[in-house]
């Protein structure tokens, strides 16, 4: 079963990586088996196009941790909303930063504030479909924050985190798809 998973996931990642899995496009099993969406705006909190009146740059990215959704500002004011998951109550913060770094399938390391709350965790975890990174990871200014994926597609609308914004696989690899290196990152708290 192990080595089934592990040619499963290295064919899942292969088709991401050179856009043979295109997730926004099409129903994709292997996001599935890894914990995104079955299609486009699948999940607990659906992808969708809304009217987002604002003074911000296309391309901008506004988290309302309120809200539990991550706003993608287009033209013509108009934005993609996502559901996401945020940090609860003592880990939610805000502020302005830019994307300095994406990741596919990153690898995590529980920094040691975390580890001293759960020394149940491991020390280091390479990507993959039960690392809790998800798919992707956008990672926000010089912070240990993060626009990440999730293993645990549920928790997804909760204030679940660490301080990190938690998408379902699916809507983080949209999204990591339409975003560039520079791009800022509002957070509103």
């Amino acid at each position: 079963m192990t080595r089934l998973l592990t040619v499963i996931f290295t064919v899942a990642a292969i088709a991401a990586s050179t856009g043979l899995a295109k997730a926004d496009e099409e129903f994709n099993p292997l996001l599935q088996l890894f914990g995104g969406g079955a299609r486009s705006g699948a999940g607990p909190i659906p992808r969708t196009t809304v009217s987002y009146p604002n003074n911000y740059a296309p391309g901008t990215i506004v988290v309302d941790t309120k809200e539990r959704r991550l706003y993608l500002v287009q033209n013509n004011s108009q934005a993609l909303r996502y559901g996401i998951g945020v940090g609860r109550d003592g880990f939610r913060w805000g502020g302005v930063h830019r994307i300095t770094a994406k990741k596919e399938w990153p690898a995590w390391t529980p920094p040691a504030q975390m580890l001293r709350r759960r020394p149940d965790l491991p020390r280091h975890m390479v990507g993959g479909p039960d690392n809790p990174l998800g798919a992707r990871a956008m990672y926000l200014g010089s912070t240990l924050y993060r626009i990440h994926g999730s293993n645990e597609p549920e928790t997804i609308g909760q204030a679940v985190s660490s301080g990190c914004f938690r998408m379902v696989n699916d809507d983080v690899i949209d999204l990591y798809n339409r975003v560039q290196i520079g791009a800022t990152v509002i957070v509103k708290n």
